[in-house]
């Protein structure tokens, strides 16, 4: 697997540098992202709560949960309740705002903590979901051990995360947004400039379909699939323990 780069050249580990980047950015980041995804990022999260409400899960843990868009969508699972992930403060404070507004606090906890070291005991969740959240993990097979321990036995875990078409000419097309047209947009819009920048370049260099799938039949997942969506410029991937 390629190192992804250190977001900004720094004395600081990858987990404290992303950790800082998505503080920096928290309130900009919605936003961003419905720009940089043109939207479509909306219909990527509810093809996930489809899928994870095909389990009827009771308990859902949404790791790298940001600002809390995953989660709340989960609601309509009718899971008993659903606990938010995420090592930035910042984004978690945007998500705590989000769920205030539509009276959910009652299902939704949004907790502080490292996705590779997490507060929970093991085999704790009916379902784990991540979106856009893998590639930041400072070391990926601890990550997906980590998600592996908590998850239930039959529990159902569903990754959402950016991936390289493979078919032309959309290959091109995506090279070509990623490295000129969505670092201008953060540029543009963002109080960090390195932040998208780092985006791009980690999603770039990230295991995806047939690759990532390799690597979450290692740790352990099975019934593992992808599901290439948008002419691959995001995969779904459903795994099970």
């Amino acid at each position: 697997m390629s190192k992804i780069k250190p977001y900004k050249n720094s004395d600081l580990g990858k987990k404290e540098q992303v950790t800082k980047m998505f503080d920096t950015i928290s309130e900009d980041y919605d936003g961003l992202n419905r720009v940089i995804s043109f939207g479509i990022d909306i219909k990527w999260r509810k093809k996930v709560v489809k899928i994870v409400k095909e389990s009827t899960p009771e308990t859902i843990l949404d790791i790298a949960t940001g600002t809390g868009d995953l989660a709340i969508n989960l609601a309509e699972t009718n899971a008993s309740k659903i606990v938010g992930l995420d090592i930035s403060s910042g984004m978690l404070e945007i998500g705590k705002e989000k769920i205030k507004k539509k009276s959910l606090e009652s299902k939704i906890d949004m907790v502080l903590g490292d996705s590779e070291n997490m507060p929970f005991e093991d085999n704790s969740f009916d379902a784990i979901t991540v979106a856009f959240g893998v590639r930041n993990f400072e070391t990926l097979e601890n990550g997906l051990k980590e998600i592996f321990r908590v998850l239930k036995p039959n529990g159902t875990f569903v990754i959402l995360e950016t991936s390289i078409p493979s078919k032309m000419p959309y290959k091109q097309g995506y090279k070509f947004y990623t490295k000129n047209i969505l670092p201008l947009i953060g540029k543009l819009f963002s109080k960090d400039r390195s932040a998208y920048k780092y985006l791009c370049e980690s999603a770039s260099v990230f295991p995806y379909g047939e690759a990532l799938n390799n690597i979450l039949r290692k740790i352990g997942f099975i019934n593992v699939e992808d599901f290439p969506q948008t002419f691959g410029v995001a995969t779904i991937y459903k795994s099970s323990k």
